[in-house]
């Protein structure tokens, strides 16, 4: 089973800066004036922005600088509170709590080359693995996805001249010109190359259709921002869950989450995005067919069906087990 670090961290917002058009930056410094933790490019935090609200932001630094950590929120129109929240309440000087960096979309250090294609916001975590890429002199390129120049965060920092020839911008493509483009670029795998996405879920599925036919599914890695609309849509059938530890077994309406059933009896379970993308839920299961609904899980971790997102999955089989 992953394990999931949930020490945190007081920090200061040292700095907020307008990075595109609905997309702020915020600098991070230790409350304490000391360093902050190192990480690996791909990392994230746990932001606790208010009561109940807890997001995930990708870390956008370059190797060595852990004297502050930087992040970059996307105001959605969809907000549940966190991005907009950010965008609007939190100020220069407020002290935040966060969590340890944690990574799921880790460079492959074997690899002979580097593909980045990142979408809007989706830049975030791959800006981190460029500049790493490039301070190691590694082999690598980016192609950034944006509706304009305006709607480009860090447009500034990758159109400088140490990424010269390493990154190419994409403004407003038609969906045609996208799926043209990527079939260009995709269409053989050069040797020990590795793919590496991150954007908005229509611009991954494409990427991830048109990559298929030729790149293994080991060169490809990807880390979503949100959940899968069309898994979270599909039956939600009661089940039970048995608690092997510490005793009890539950019926799973449907429309309710094991988490939420769980913490009405005293049972609680630490969540955090609470739509099976973080991974903070993570629970191992003894018993019982997953019906897994989250995007955190590999595709060979849902067939062995041994750990659950209990936030948004649920169950095919009439009981679930968990190591709880």
């Amino acid at each position: 089973m992953r394990q999931l670090e949930s020490k945190t961290l007081l920090v200061h917002v040292n700095k907020i800066e307008d990075e595109a058009i609905d997309i702020k930056s915020f600098e991070l410094v230790s409350a304490d004036g000391k360093l902050l933790p190192s990480f690996i490019p791909g990392s994230h935090i746990d932001v606790h922005i208010a009561d109940g609200i807890i997001r995930q932001y990708s870390l956008c630094n370059g190797p060595g600088n852990t004297q502050s950590y930087l992040i970059a929120v996307k105001k959605e129109a969809a907000s549940r509170g966190g991005s907009r929240a950010m965008h609007e309440q939190i100020k220069v000087g407020d002290t935040l709590l966060i969590g340890m960096p944690r990574n799921n979309f880790s460079l492959i250090q074997e690899a002979k080359r580097h593909v980045l294609l990142g979408g809007g916001i989706g830049i975030t975590p791959l800006l981190s693995m460029a500049r790493h890429l490039l301070a190691a002199g590694a082999d690598f390129e980016m192609n950034y996805f944006s509706r304009s120049i305006k709607h480009t965060a860090f447009h500034e920092v990758l159109s400088s001249p140490e990424f010269k020839g390493k990154v190419v911008f994409h403004y407003a493509l038609e969906p045609d010109a996208v799926r043209a483009y990527l079939r260009k670029l995709l269409w053989s795998r050069p040797e020990g190359a590795h793919l590496y996405l991150c954007g908005p879920r229509f611009f991954m599925d494409q990427v991830e259709a048109t990559a298929a036919a030729t790149w293994p599914p080991h060169a490809v890695h990807l880390e979503y921002f949100v959940a899968d609309p069309m898994s979270l849509a599909g039956p939600q059938d009661a089940f039970e869950v048995t608690l092997a530890r510490s005793g009890g077994t539950y019926v799973i309406p449907e429309g309710q989450s094991i988490v939420d059933v769980l913490a009405q009896h005293g049972v609680r379970i630490e969540v955090s995005c609470e739509q099976g993308v973080c991974g903070t839920c993570l629970t191992g299961v003894l018993s019982g067919t997953p019906d897994h609904r989250d995007v955190f899980l590999s595709n060979e971790e849902k067939v062995r069906g041994d750990v659950i997102l209990p936030c948004v999955s649920r169950c095919k089989s009439p009981k679930l087990v968990l190591d709880l």
